[in-house]
């Protein structure tokens, strides 16, 4: 029995973000979620220094490694399954970091209209 396959913004299956860091809720590389996914880890964001900074200001250091999390700690270009509501945080104070829509999860069209999320596209 196949598993419902997750999509993009875009409507088309759902792409990896990230294998190295190891990204995702579930720590399969792809920003997947479930309901108990209470942070909506479903933007894949291409990390800027600016948005580390930020994120830490806020209290979510993703700049130090964790080795007991198997986490290496982010630096500018890693990309990484964000919580939606700290990327959309980022947006209203201008440091929100550019995002791969073929890698960010269709929930995320719930808060945020894909024109607003394709002014963050990078289209490396």
């Amino acid at each position: 029995m196949q598993k419902d396959v997750a999509l993009n913004v875009l409507g088309q299956p759902l792409v990896p973000c990230s294998f190295e860091p190891l990204t995702g809720y579930f720590r399969d590389g792809c920003c997947k979620t479930n309901d108990e996914d209470i942070g909506s880890h479903l933007v894949c964001a291409i990390v800027s220094d600016e948005f580390l900074q930020f994120s830490m200001a806020k209290g979510n250091d993703l700049i130090t490694p964790r080795p007991e999390y198997q986490f290496p700690g982010l630096v500018a270009g890693d990309q990484w399954c964000l919580c939606l509501n700290r990327w959309i945080e980022a947006a209203q104070k201008n440091c929100a970091p550019m995002i791969k829509l073929e890698s960010t999860n269709i929930k995320a069209l719930e808060l945020v209209p894909l024109n607003i999320l394709e002014q963050y596209s990078s289209q490396d």
